[in-house]
């Protein structure tokens, strides 16, 4: 494994077009080099959060630490040997990256589950520059909740000319007030919005403040790799623009979040945001979210030093995704829906694990278990062809919905207007109607499902084949 880097308030560790990984106490940063893997191990650690006493059991790729901040370039072969150091099985998924459907990380979907002790070896080349996440996809739920959820950038082959860069991994835990765990679930939460956490993290602690420079120029990459909550994010009194959305460059403009008007941002989610910091050293930044209607604080960022003097204007854009554009006039509908399903046994999952419940389905069919033989797709949609998924919401629940190795835009929606931003996570909100477009180019049988993981393993899961 890769040694986790020494980091406190005042580090600043300095890469490629002077980017600085700057002020992340706490949180290591690996960046990937050019025919030298990188190593990773799943393993159970302690770590106190908040004014808890450390909580045991909890897991991670670092030894008493949270996930590391993964580093990789664009166009770049990356190989990732991920072993497995927990007892029960596992896998890895690479959350919202376009890559071969063998090393998407799926358990009997695209490959077998990795055991105890054993070593899998994930290796692609990531098409698209942008934020991006790592998680389990095998016993999902327990080893999401207890901490297995890392951030992945893949950084540009031009640097965009940023200052500071930081990584932001917003994450619910559930403990109780000695820092013990409490069950990661309720049925009751699954069969309706999910179970909430009673300790939200960033980066795995409390509001934290993180230093940036004065003057200069950020790049805020917001991750929630929550199983459950939906955050409402908004920075007060800030200068600064949206340039990225679930991975990609934006094609439309996203409004800038207020406190009247917050960005909504589901489990699975992320969102780059360029800031301005103000040029008087001590200046705070404090990011919100919405909690019950009252503003909670996220994180801080905190100037220091003499004013760089930037300008947002000096940032250099960022490359346009790299995807054909469907073809409207050809595209073939499908519709999808969404819904509860009768109470009933749970799936079958195999090695990893059987959730005990049965709540939600995709069209009228709830998910059987990944490890279930002769289960079809979703959908089969053609190599090549251009298709329109009309998506609908059949209950009063948020359902962020994932579309594994492939990307698509929204089109419309019954109840709001949405921009047409490539992505790979959309939520529908209570009742909702939304058709999005793609262009399937990557074959493959690719998981798709609710991204609040109860929903997932209690039905709302299926695959869609490209074949």
């Amino acid at each position: 494994m890769f040694p986790t880097p020494k980091m406190n308030r005042r580090n600043f560790l300095y890469g490629a077009g002077a980017l600085a990984l700057g002020g992340l106490a706490g949180v290591s940063q690996i960046r990937a080099s050019a025919g030298t893997p990188l190593s990773l191990r799943t393993q159970k650690t302690a770590y106190a959060i908040g004014e808890r006493p450390a909580t045991e059991g909890l897991f991670s790729f670092a030894e008493n630490a949270p996930p590391p901040v993964l580093r990789l370039k664009r166009n770049q072969v990356a190989r990732i040997d991920v072993t497995n150091g927990l007892e029960d099985y596992t896998s890895i998924h690479w959350h919202g990256l376009r890559i071969a459907n063998a090393m998407d990380g799926v358990p009997y979907l695209t490959q077998f589950p990795i055991a105890s002790e054993e070593t899998f070896s994930y290796e692609f080349t990531p098409p698209d520059a942008g934020t991006f996440w790592y998680h389990p996809h095998c016993n999902t739920m327990e080893q999401m909740a207890y901490g297995l959820t890392g951030i992945l950038i893949v950084e540009e082959e031009e640097d965009p000319g940023f200052d500071a860069d930081v990584p932001i991994n917003l994450k619910d835990f559930r403990l109780d007030d000695d820092g013990s765990l409490l069950p990661y679930f309720t049925a009751r939460g699954a069969a309706r919005g999910g179970t909430l956490g009673t300790a939200r993290t960033v980066n795995w602690r409390t509001a934290p403040e993180y230093e940036i420079p004065s003057g200069g120029l950020v790049r805020l990459r917001i991750v929630n790799t929550d199983l459950t909550r939906v955050y409402k994010v908004f920075l007060p009194n800030t200068e600064g623009h949206i340039i990225a959305w679930n991975g990609n460059p934006l094609r439309e403009d996203i409004a800038w979040p207020t406190q009247e008007a917050p960005l909504w941002l589901a489990p699975g989610e992320r969102v780059d945001i360029a800031l301005r910091a103000p040029d008087v050293a001590d200046e705070v930044i404090q990011a919100q979210t919405l909690i019950a209607r009252q503003a909670q604080p996220l994180f801080s960022l905190r100037t220091t030093g003499v004013s760089k003097k930037r300008d947002l204007a000096e940032l250099k854009s960022l490359s346009p995704v790299e995807v054909r554009e469907p073809d409207l006039r050809t595209a073939e509908t499908k519709d999808i829906l969404f819904g509860w399903s009768p109470e009933g046994t749970g799936s079958n999952n195999g090695l990893c694990g059987d959730f005990g419940y049965t709540f939600w389905s995709i069209n009228r069919n709830p998910w059987p278990g990944d490890a279930v033989k002769g289960s079809g797709p979703v959908v089969e949609l053609k190599q090549g062809e251009s298709y329109i998924l009309k998506l609908t919401n059949k209950s009063p629940n948020l359902h962020p919905i994932h579309l594994h190795g492939l990307i698509f835009r929204p089109l419309r929606s019954n109840r709001r207007v949405l921009p047409s931003n490539w992505t790979d996570t959309i939520l529908l909100l209570k009742d909702e109607v939304i058709e999005v477009a793609l262009f399937a180019d990557n074959p493959g049988d690719w998981a798709f499902h609710c991204h609040v993981i109860e929903h997932q393993k209690s039905g709302l899961s299926g695959y869609i084949s490209v074949v």
